[in-house]
Formats: C-alpha cells, structure tokens, sequence
C-alpha cells in the first residue's frame, strides 16, 4: 500500500481520467474547478483567435492545473502533486469539441466519416515549484459512417460529453479502422507520458 506521500490532486471530471490512473495504481483525491459560477468558470475553455489544437489545448490544461495549485494553497490543503488534462480532437485544424446537441453530434461524425483525424490530449503535474506538461497526439482513421450507423450512435447518450462526438472505450469503437498512437491518449490520458510526469514529481508507479 502507497503512503500519503504518494496520493495526488486529479483536478479533471472525467470518470475515464480516474479509472485509467486506477489501472496504473495511482491514489488520487479529486480538486475539481468550477465550471457554473456567476462569474464564469474557472478556467476559459473557449478557443481564442487563430488559436491552434495544439496551444489551445495546451494552453488550457496549463490553466486548469495553475488554477488547481493556487486552489490547494487558498483551501490549505495538504500539499499534493496536481494533476491536470484536456483533450481535444481536431480535422484539418479545426477543434472538434463536445457537441450540444443531436444536430452537432451528427455533424461531427459525418466530417470524421472515412478519414484520419487527430487527438490530442495534454497532461501537467504541478508540485512545489516545479511544473512538467507533455501532449500527445494520436492519429484515428474512421471507417465510412453511414447514416443510419451515425443516427444509431447519437440516439445514445454517449457523443455528448466527449470531444469529436465520440468515446474509443464505447460502441463508436466498431468506427475505427486503425489508430496510430496511444489508446489510453484517446480515452483522455496517455498513460506511458503520464508516468513519466508523475515519476519526475516523486510519484512511484508500480
């Protein structure tokens, strides 16, 4: 059994970030922003001008886990190494993010349809006055999505709360053809990058 010295802050929602640290033994408290205040959320998550998938998504995991550290130091809670992630998916440089509504969803999958897109998800652990961040980027080739086979999928629950409209770990599994990558980084957390991070933090895996 890890001591307390070893348990971090995972400053992310995601129930899929939690299971794969979990796979990889990891101990985790939870330090959740806030997205529904009167003042806005926490950390801006829109895309700003000319912005890029791979500084916007950068750029805002960085955001989420300086906001974490200063929230840790506000609370006065135990210092811990802090966690943070984002994913995005993007084609042709466009930023696919979680779509709205059935309407979107649709639109998603039909522009992924039968060609690659990519995934980038980046990860930063932030302890005492260090700061290490990594992003990964995998590459996903889709199968051609029928109508009927896009139809099905987002009369599901599952497009709504994931980037690109789709989840590798649910049933949109059968749209892929290939990838080329890391399928933990798909999921939300390339776990390979995030050891490596949290090993330079004092973190022991395995």
């Amino acid at each position: 059994m890890k001591n307390s010295h070893q348990k971090i802050y995972l400053a992310s929602k995601s129930p899929r970030r939690r299971e794969l640290l979990r796979q990889i033994g990891v101990d985790f408290e939870l330090l959740l922003l806030r997205d529904k205040l009167p003042r806005g959320p926490d950390v801006c998550e829109e895309v700003l001008e000319h912005e890029l998938p791979a500084a916007y998504v950068a750029r805002v995991t960085l955001e989420k886990a300086a906001f974490a550290f200063k929230t840790m130091h506000w609370r006065r809670l135990p210092v811990r190494p802090i966690l943070a992630a984002d994913t995005t998916v993007t084609i042709d440089n466009a930023i696919l993010g979680k779509p709205a509504d059935m309407a979107e969803a649709t639109a998603m999958l039909q522009r992924l349809s039968g060609r690659t897109h990519q995934v980038l998800t980046s990860i930063v652990v932030i302890h005492l006055e260090q700061s290490w961040q990594i992003t990964q980027t995998s590459e996903v080739v889709f199968q051609t999505l029928s109508e009927q086979m896009i139809h099905a999928y987002c009369a599901t629950s599952e497009p709504y709360d994931k980037a690109g409209a789709y989840g590798i770990q649910g049933s949109a599994a059968v749209f892929i053809e290939r990838i080329n990558g890391s399928h933990s980084g798909i999921m939300g957390l390339p776990l390979f990058e995030t050891a490596q991070l949290l090993q330079q933090a004092g973190i022991r895996i395995l």
